[in-house]
């Protein structure tokens, strides 16, 4: 049995990853590490309050459980935010990073860690894990630092980049674009998105398998996850309100340069994803499909999402 611990347990991807592996409880020994309470829903599992950016509690908490496989989750992922508040970006995204490297170069666990497509400039398109990053934003460039941390040490490794991800799980504290577009209009408010931003949007449940195939495999590197298809943000939401049979002549395209934004966005991401099927198996699919999945995992459930 693996014992895995999963920081930001609270949040989408701790979450779904946590409900994927105690699936099979007979294979995996699941800890997860948080602020606050537990607010998973689940009681089946180690839950630690703890915050990570305090080093000693953070590694003495590390010593005492002892596990197999970390994966690292937890992250300030909102980019303006990271814009203006730098050092709490530079606590979360960097030096948590370092903190975990360090405990894992010494008990050689395998660290698993998200990144983002943020890293690049978004001139090109379909990057390769290989394509030199230039970020454009606070937030890209702490994310390429946690990676620079990892790539140049000695540990097992794993980096999955991913892409604007979103999904649903217990006790919700951040939106994202599929439950914000999906309430906006199922309101009937009419809303605003840009048409000249282009990325491949990530189910969590498929970044939660990304996750579980790289312990399971014990796969080490840099690995681009996130659906098949590049779509503008603005045919994003189009095809949400398609799949929830909602009005599309409610969305109306704005271009980036009207939103007076912080950070600067790349303008066209989207992976190359050749090498996540080649060596993890998994084979990314469009969009809409995995939006039909999300819908429909709901109807089972009877969430309160409908």
């Amino acid at each position: 049995m693996k014992k895995i611990l999963i920081t930001g347990s609270n949040g989408l991807l701790g979450q779904t990853l946590l409900n994927l592996l105690l699936k099979n409880k007979e294979d995996y020994k699941v800890i997860g590490f948080s602020r606050g309470e537990n607010r998973s829903g689940r009681e089946d599992f180690t839950y630690v309050s703890i915050d990570i950016a305090d080093e000693k509690r953070l590694y003495t908490a590390l010593e005492k459980i002892q596990p197999d496989a970390i994966v690292h989750t937890a992250a300030m992922t909102n980019v303006d935010a990271c814009e203006d508040d730098k050092k709490a970006c530079d606590i979360l995204n960097i030096e948590v990073v370092r903190f975990l490297a360090d405990y894992c170069s010494a008990s050689k666990t395998h660290l698993i860690h998200i990144s983002t497509d943020f890293i690049f400039d978004g001139k090109k398109g379909y990057y390769k894990e290989i394509d030199a990053p230039n970020p454009l934003s606070y937030y890209g460039l702490s994310k390429l630092k946690s990676e620079e941390i990892l790539t140049q040490s000695s540990i097992n490794y794993t980096i999955l980049r991913t892409i604007l991800v979103y999904g649903f799980v217990y006790k919700m504290t951040r939106n994202n674009i599929v439950l914000w577009v999906r309430k906006m209009l199922s309101e009937n408010k009419e809303i605003t998105i840009v048409n000249d931003q282009f990325r491949m949007p990530t189910y969590a449940e498929e970044l939660a398998l990304a996750c579980k195939l790289a312990i399971d495999k014990k796969a080490t590197g840099i690995f681009n996850i996130s659906s098949n298809t590049l779509l503008s943000i603005y045919e994003i939401a189009q095809q949400i309100a398609d799949v929830f049979g909602l009005d599309t002549s409610l969305i109306k395209p704005i271009s980036t340069a009207t939103l007076n934004q912080k950070a600067k966005r790349p303008a066209k991401t989207g992976f190359d994803l050749e090498k996540i099927k080649t060596e993890l198996g998994l084979y990314p699919k469009s969009f809409k499909e995995d939006l039909l999945r999300f819908k429909e995992r709901f109807k089972e459930n009877g969430s309160s999402l409908y």
